[in-house]
C-alpha cells in the first residue's frame, strides 16, 4: 500500500471540498487541518482550486492533499504541477491514469457498479461513488464478492 493509500486509511475520513470560490476552500481547510483532519480533497471545479492546493501545501507541510474531479490528463497534469500527493475521479479514466503514473501521483478512479469498483480496487483504491445512492447495504455486497478490496465510498 502507497503512502498515500495508508495515509488515507489511517485518516478514515476525507472532505471533499467543493465550493465556488479559492478564498471559501481555503477557509475551510484552515478549519479541518487543525481539527485533525489532515487528508483533504480539493475539486478542480472550485474556481482559483491550483492555488488551494498550492497554499495548502505550502502552510500544511504534514498535510496530504488531493485534487478530485480529475476527469482529463490535461486536468491531471494540472493537479501534478500545482502539488497534489493523490487524484480522485468520480470514473474510471484510463488516460488519466496514463498520464500520472509516470509522477507516481495515485489515482483514485471512482464506479458504481461491480465492473467499475472492482475494476478501479485493482490499482489500489476505489471510490465508490455516488455511494449515497447503494448506502451501506450495497457496499457490504461489493465487499462480501472482494473482501480485500479498498473502497472508499464518497457522495
Amino acid at each position: 500500500m502507497s503512502d498515500v493509500y495508508h495515509r488515507i486509511h489511517l485518516a478514515r475520513l476525507v472532505p471533499v471540498i467543493r465550493v465556488s470560490q479559492a478564498a471559501e476552500a481555503l477557509e475551510l481547510v484552515e478549519r479541518l487541518l487543525p481539527a485533525g483532519l489532515d487528508v483533504v480533497e480539493v475539486t478542480t471545479t472550485i474556481d482559483g482550486w491550483e492555488e488551494v492546493v498550492r497554499t495548502v501545501r505550502t502552510a500544511y507541510t504534514e498535510a496530504c492533499v488531493g485534487v478530485g474531479t480529475v476527469t482529463t490528463p490535461a486536468l491531471a497534469g494540472r493537479a501534478v504541477r500545482a502539488g497534489a500527493q493523490f487524484c480522485v475521479s468520480p470514473c474510471l479514466v484510463p488516460d488519466v491514469r496514463a498520464t500520472l503514473e509516470p509522477t507516481g501521483v495515485p489515482l483514485i478512479e471512482g464506479g458504481f457498479t461491480p465492473t467499475e469498483v472492482l475494476g478501479a480496487a485493482r490499482h489500489g483504491v476505489a471510490k465508490l461513488f455516488p455511494a449515497h445512492l447503494g448506502g451501506v447495504r450495497y457496499l457490504r455486497s461489493l465487499l462480501a464478492v472482494a473482501p480485500d478490496a479498498r473502497i472508499m465510498p464518497t457522495g
